[in-house]
């Protein structure tokens, strides 16, 4: 799927929908620790993974960056580390020239406030004042894979980021996955009307049968009743 039909589509759903879709299509569900969060608040990124794993110096971003294509996320494996930021303002300028979509760090940044007016997207553990004071050996596979808590990603993988945090999907399933979000995403909307229109979640899922059909088959789940009914929520 090209950058800008990602862009376009993922623009009117969010992560928790791709999720939900994941969920449904029996795809894993591969989301950043939670603690991974966009520097300004709203901030939205979708595109292929650009990996790059920190060691100590900024010239491994550069280096990806001579190889990225316009609408790739700069995915950044700082092992978690909070002892220091590993992304500036400098990089994420540099990123935006190249035509980046965003940032994903897994470790912090620094200069914060200039990464919020060069408006780029940028999620991270968050923010402090010391740059790395270290330099270790580089790993030959610095720039094909990247690690994010418990998930390793490469470029066949995009990532999804907004306010609910970010998500790895397989660009293979891209299609796919973002037809059924949005599919969940229309069921939810019919449903959230619904209930604004004085029709209770509970009766438009049939809770009630669901509870009296449980009382016979102890081993109904919410889930098998849902498929029945058609309904988004957890499926």
């Amino acid at each position: 799927m090209d950058p800008d039909t990602l862009t376009k589509r993922f623009a009117t759903l969010t992560t928790a929908h791709v999720a939900d879709a994941c969920l449904r299509a029996g795809v894993p569900v591969r989301c950043a620790p939670t603690a991974v969060r966009a520097v300004s608040s709203g901030d939205r990124v979708a595109g292929r993974v650009l990996p790059a794993r920190h060691v100590g110096s900024v010239d491994v971003f550069l280096e990806a960056f001579e190889h990225a294509a316009p609408g790739d996320v700069l995915v950044v494996d700082n092992a978690g580390r909070v002892d220091e930021a590993c992304v500036g303002d400098l990089v994420i300028l540099e990123a935006q020239a190249a035509r980046l979509g965003g940032a994903v760090i897994w470790g912090l940044h620094r200069d914060t406030a200039d990464i919020r007016a060069i408006g780029l997207p940028v999620f991270s553990l968050g923010a402090l004042p010391t740059g790395p004071l270290r330099l270790d050996p580089r790993p030959h596979d610095a720039l094909t894979r990247a690690t994010v808590g418990d998930w390793t990603v490469d470029p066949s993988d995009l990532v999804l980021g907004d306010d609910d945090g970010v998500l790895f999907v397989p660009a293979a399933d891209a299609e796919r996955l973002l037809t059924l979000a949005e599919g969940i995403r229309d069921t939810e909307r019919g449903q959230a009307h619904r209930i604004t229109g004085g029709t209770s979640l509970r009766a438009q899922l049939g809770f009630a049968g669901y509870l009296a059909a449980r009382e016979k088959a102890p081993d109904l789940t919410f889930r098998e009743h849902l498929r029945a009914v058609g309904g988004a929520i957890e499926e």
